[in-house]
């Protein structure tokens, strides 16, 4: 069950960059906590989301109110079925209302093929698939008439060959086509687009020399950071005249290589 943690004032006044609430999941570290201050700075009252990473959800909030924001964390298991529906609910039930969903939350498990087993793959499916398609439907009811925005963070896995990292592939392709699916089924009231990042934080095990090789692959000559996702997922809340849409933010390696 979505269990809130942290304390918020509700609003009934009209809406404003001060009240208007943005949830984003897996907020409590990595590029969602990046996401949920860079959302924070834009006035937005934020939402964090977490699940396992109490002490990080407590950092972002803290992050958020110490630059003049206002922000709660919110715990839920997204890959409970029902999580994402109650996590939004509880969320509308704290700050009146919902306005921007950045679903980031996700797995990223490395399975190389040789074993990956089908409990591998349901579990990454239901955090990195099922979870953000059950937190849109539920936001995008919640916007209700006056409409809002959803971002997804989709990744250039879904769009490379990675062997060790399939089932975490394909799934993120799945956002990307979900994505669009949304865009047209929510639209014209609620935009959905989703950004798919490059390498902006290593893997877990992933060798400095790695690094270099693939900073040396991409066209821009160097890896990302998570505050360049969360310059796209800006560019996404304020842009009005898009939806359906996949920006990558991977230093010119889809399409350029």
């Amino acid at each position: 069950m979505a269990m809130r943690v942290g304390s918020t004032r509700a609003s009934t006044r009209r809406a404003s960059p001060r009240t208007r609430v943005a949830l984003v999941t897996g907020a409590g570290k990595r590029v969602g906590r990046a996401i949920a201050l860079a959302l924070g700075a834009e006035g937005y009252r934020v939402a964090v989301h977490y699940s396992r990473s109490a002490a990080g959800a407590r950092e972002t909030v803290r992050l958020i109110r110490a630059a003049g924001g206002e922000g709660a964390a919110f715990r839920a298991d997204l890959t409970s079925l029902g999580a994402p529906s109650r996590l939004v609910n509880d969320v509308v039930k704290s700050f009146s209302r919902i306005d921007v969903l950045v679903n980031s939350a996700a797995s990223m498990t490395r399975t190389p093929l040789s074993s990956v087993r089908e409990k591998d793959w349901d579990r990454i499916f239901a955090l990195n698939l099922r979870a953000p398609f059950f937190c849109a439907v539920a936001a995008a009811r919640a916007m209700g008439r006056r409409g809002g925005a959803i971002v997804n963070i989709s990744d250039h896995m879904g769009f490379e060959s990675w062997p060790d990292f399939v089932p975490h592939g394909v799934s993120k392709a799945g956002v990307a086509a979900m994505t669009q699916a949304l865009a047209g089924a929510f639209a014209p009231r609620v935009r959905v687009n989703a950004v798919a990042p490059g390498f902006v934080l290593a893997p877990e095990g992933y060798s400095a020399a790695k690094l270099r090789q693939f900073a040396r692959e991409t066209p821009l000559r160097r890896v990302g950071s998570p505050a360049d996702v969360a310059d796209a997922v800006r560019y996404f809340v304020r842009a009005r005249y898009v939806t359906g849409e996949v920006l990558f933010v991977d230093g010119g390696r889809h399409g350029v290589r």
